[in-house]
Order: C-alpha cells, then sequence, then structure tokens
C-alpha cells in the first residue's frame, strides 16, 4: 500500500510539474498560430478574461486560452484589458499580448487634414487614403446641425472641420470622423477667442470667413496678422476685399475652374466673388487653423490697405495705391518680364 501511494505521489508530482513546465513554455515563448502576414482581433466592450483569451486563441494569437488566462493572473492586469481592435504580425509571447491590452494599443489609421482646404478636397483626400468613398464625406460635412449651436445659419460644415492629423479605428465610417473635426473646431472656437471676435463687431461666421481668407492667401505665419488687418481696415473703410481666393472658390463650385484664374473670371457672377460683391463672402471658403482665426480676432494696428506678391512665398504691403502700384510694378510686371527674357 505504501508503495502504491508512493507511486501516486510521484506521478501527481511530475504531472504537476509537467504541467508547469508547459504553462512555463506556453508563457515565454513567442507564439504565432495564424498564416497571413497580419491578422487583426476585435475586442469587444465589456468582454470577460476568459472570452478574451478565447478569441485570441482562435486567432493563433496564443497558443491557447489558458496561456493567456495565466499572463493575465501572473500579470494582475484583469482590470486593466481594454476593448478595441488589435493588430498582430509577428509572434509574442501571451504575456507580451496581455502587456498590449493593457495598454489599450489599438490599431488606428492616421489621416491629415492641412489648413486652406475644402470639403471636396477633404473628401478626396478621405478616399485616397482608404477610408472609404468621397460622397460619403461630403455627405456628412452637409449636414450644418453639427455646427448649429456656434452658427445658426450654417449650410454645411465649411470651414468647420478643424485641419489636424486624425488617429481612426479601421472601419471609421465619414460622420464619425466628422464629428471628431467639428469636436476639435468647437474646442478651438473657445470663449476668449469668440469674445474678441465679438468686441470687433464679427460672429463666429464672420470670423471664420475672414479667417478661411487669411488662411488661402498666405502660407507664412507672420504674415497672416498683417493679412488680416488689410482685410479688416478694407471692410472698415468699404473696400471691396477683390480677393482672388473667393473667386477661385466661386468657381470651384460651378465646376468650372481649371487651375488658372484669368481676368474674365474676375467678373464671374456669385456672392463669393469679392471683386463684385462688396464685403465678406456668404461663408468660409476653407478651413482656418487655429493662427488664421487668431489673426482675423486680433488683427494689429497698421494702416495697411494693399499687398502684392513677392513671387517667393512672402507679400509686400503697402498703405496707399500709389505704393502699392510701384510694389506690383517691382514684383509682378518687372519680375515676370525679366523672367521671359531669361527664358529666350
Amino acid at each position: 500500500m505504501k508503495r502504491l501511494i508512493l507511486i501516486a505521489l510521484a506521478v501527481i508530482v511530475l504531472g504537476g510539474v509537467g504541467a508547469a513546465a508547459w504553462i512555463y513554455r506556453s508563457l515565454e515563448q513567442p507564439y504565432r498560430g495564424f498564416t497571413e502576414p497580419e491578422i487583426f482581433v476585435e475586442i469587444p466592450a465589456g468582454s470577460s478574461t476568459t472570452s478574451m483569451a478565447h478569441r485570441l486563441a482562435e486567432a493563433g494569437v496564443v497558443p491557447n486560452a489558458t496561456a493567456f488566462e495565466a499572463a493575465v493572473w501572473l500579470r494582475k492586469a484583469g482590470r486593466r484589458l481594454q476593448a478595441g481592435e488589435y493588430r498582430f504580425d509577428r509572434p509574442a509571447t501571451p504575456a507580451e499580448v496581455v502587456d498590449r491590452l493593457a495598454r489599450g494599443d489599438v490599431y488606428l489609421r492616421s489621416i491629415t487634414f492641412r489648413e486652406g482646404l475644402t470639403i471636396r478636397q477633404m473628401a478626396q483626400l478621405f478616399e485616397e487614403k482608404g477610408f472609404g468613398p468621397a460622397d460619403t464625406f461630403v455627405t456628412a460635412a452637409s449636414n450644418p446641425e453639427r455646427i448649429a449651436s456656434l452658427d445658426p445659419q450654417a449650410r454645411d460644415l465649411e470651414g468647420y472641420l478643424f485641419p489636424n492629423t486624425y488617429a481612426l479605428p479601421r472601419r471609421a465610417t465619414a460622420d464619425t470622423l466628422v464629428d471628431r473635426m467639428v469636436g476639435a473646431f468647437e474646442k478651438t472656437m473657445s470663449t476668449e477667442l469668440r469674445e474678441r471676435a465679438a468686441a470687433r463687431g464679427l460672429s463666429v461666421r464672420q470670423l471664420v470667413t475672414l479667417a478661411s481668407i487669411v488662411e488661402k492667401e498666405t502660407g507664412v505665419a507672420e504674415e497672416r496678422p498683417l493679412v488680416a488687418a488689410v482685410y479688416s481696415n478694407r471692410l472698415k473703410v468699404g473696400m471691396g476685399l477683390q480677393c482672388d481666393p473667393t473667386v477661385i472658390y466661386a468657381l470651384e463650385r460651378a465646376g468650372r475652374y481649371d487651375g488658372n484664374l484669368r481676368r474674365t473670371d474676375l467678373s464671374f457672377d456669385s456672392p463669393y466673388n469679392t471683386y463684385r460683391y462688396a464685403g465678406l463672402p456668404p461663408g468660409p471658403i476653407a478651413a482656418p487653423g487655429r493662427a488664421s482665426l487668431d489673426a482675423a480676432a486680433n488683427p494689429p494696428d497698421v494702416p495697411y490697405l494693399y499687398f502684392v506678391s513677392r513671387n517667393d512665398g512672402t507679400h509686400a504691403f503697402a498703405t496707399t495705391l500709389d505704393e502699392h502700384n510701384r510694389n506690383v510694378q517691382k514684383f509682378q510686371v518687372e519680375y515676370f518680364r525679366a523672367k521671359r527674357l531669361q527664358g529666350r
């Protein structure tokens, strides 16, 4: 009898040692049970550790559910595991998988919208980056209810989709992205910024419209306040804004812009054409960034009424028409005359 007991104990000990060794190997050895270059595993919100373990094991991310649950226990990570979609493309130990879920290292794709883009340009980028058809973005951006609290007159979200880099889940929709962009705009349009605009007699819509013009006119940071001052001064004295980007926007809306702005286009009949109609256009012509919004809300006290391109990305500013005409002669007429002579 004693001998049988000893044998049984030995079997139990050996079995325990074997199980421990099996668990140890499972926990410490990197594992890859999937053959695809990459695999995505969705962990739904509210999933139990056991449910997560079986999902990961079935996907071939961990060797078995027990190994994952053991790693969770050893890491004391049960309350830290986060839902979301995870991407796996290489072997990993169960402990490494647990650490990823505890960090919430979910798979996200980024899309960057630079300042000065229109809704249609953003929609094209949305499609090019593989997030979905452009028309779904246009449709989402056509819903003015998202911005009604700040601009009840808005007919769409032109100007209110804040330019930035957005990290999105793989299956994010255009509506999800547009909501985030409007949210970022609302956060940027602080109470202080609105108060500064109101002190200058500008509604949110007028501020964003002016800022969008500033954004399209210059990409040089230090010039934005000066450009804002020029247009603010013109509005004060009742001068036409005569802003080329507003004409281009009008032509784009009508499907008539081919990349070249001609003198005849300046007479195109549109409320956005600031050569034909005084004051600000009906709404924003692009998405301004924070710097342009700040410049439009608080332009410097300078007397400038004119500016012209120096053909190097910067502009020459002038107070009088005579001074402006001299700048035009120097930076436009003489510059392009010299270019033509060089080309002969």
